[in-house]
């Protein structure tokens, strides 16, 4: 059997993460962050447990990074769906619909993730941050903002406290006054976007969070892109 490429290692690599990932975000959704070690998220992804010191200094990065992938990936799947648009303001609305979704469909989960933004080791500029930015970036660009530099730093901001507000134990502010508050600060219709108690076209997945990330057979994978057959387990 000849060695496997650069490209497939590197791509055997990237699902590795991509599980890790996966199985950080289902373990924290069910557990919380305090009762989830390492070693419980190395089981779940089928990964050795030294290898996730590999891809992350510790689990607050982990978890940070976990959830900023659901983030953007929930915000990119919001902008593309059907019927796709390329209208600043409706874009602006579903990208706020879509983050405070987040707060409704995943509370414990995002609850830990702003916790853990307030910790020591502060806001994790990992890879799945940067794609999370640049789609907010790329919003506020299409909605028409002069100075998108300027102005996406406010709209994370806004976002960060909408969510934070929702979510403050004993009391949390309702996500129709939220979104109103943010609705009125972009001028928006209340119309655009997914509004309480309406389904976006097409339906949501909310709960399924497999559909962010690669098949869960990376010896399996690295067969088939190295061109060799699969073996039989």
């Amino acid at each position: 059997m000849s060695p496997r490429s650069r490209s497939v290692n590197e791509e055997l690599r990237r699902r590795s993460r991509e599980k890790l990932l996966q199985a950080a975000l289902e373990l924290v959704s069910a557990h919380g962050y305090e009762a989830t070690t390492l070693g419980d998220i190395a089981d779940r992804a089928g990964s050795a447990r030294g290898l996730v010191s590999y891809y992350f200094p510790g689990k607050r990065q982990l978890v940070q990074s976990a959830v900023h992938r659901l983030m953007h990936c929930t915000l990119q799947e919001a902008l593309e769906r059907e019927p796709r648009t390329g209208d600043g303001r409706e874009r602006m609305a579903r990208a706020i619909d879509a983050i405070l979704g987040l707060a409704r469909d995943h509370p414990l989960l995002m609850r830990q993730h702003m916790a853990g933004i307030l910790q020591a080791e502060g806001f994790v500029q990992c890879p799945e941050q940067q794609r999370l930015a640049e789609l907010l970036r790329d919003t506020v660009a299409r909605y028409g903002s002069p100075d998108a530099a300027v102005e996406y730093p406010m709209l994370r901001a806004l976002l960060m406290g909408s969510v934070y507000a929702a979510l403050v134990p004993g009391v949390p502010m309702p996500l129709p006054t939220l979104r109103a508050e943010l609705f009125k600060r972009y001028g928006l219709d209340w119309e655009l976007g997914v509004p309480p108690d309406a389904e976006a076209p097409g339906g949501t997945n909310g709960g399924d969070l497999s559909r962010f990330f690669s098949p869960q057979d990376p010896e399996a994978d690295a067969a088939g892109l190295a061109g060799q057959p699969r073996q039989p387990k």
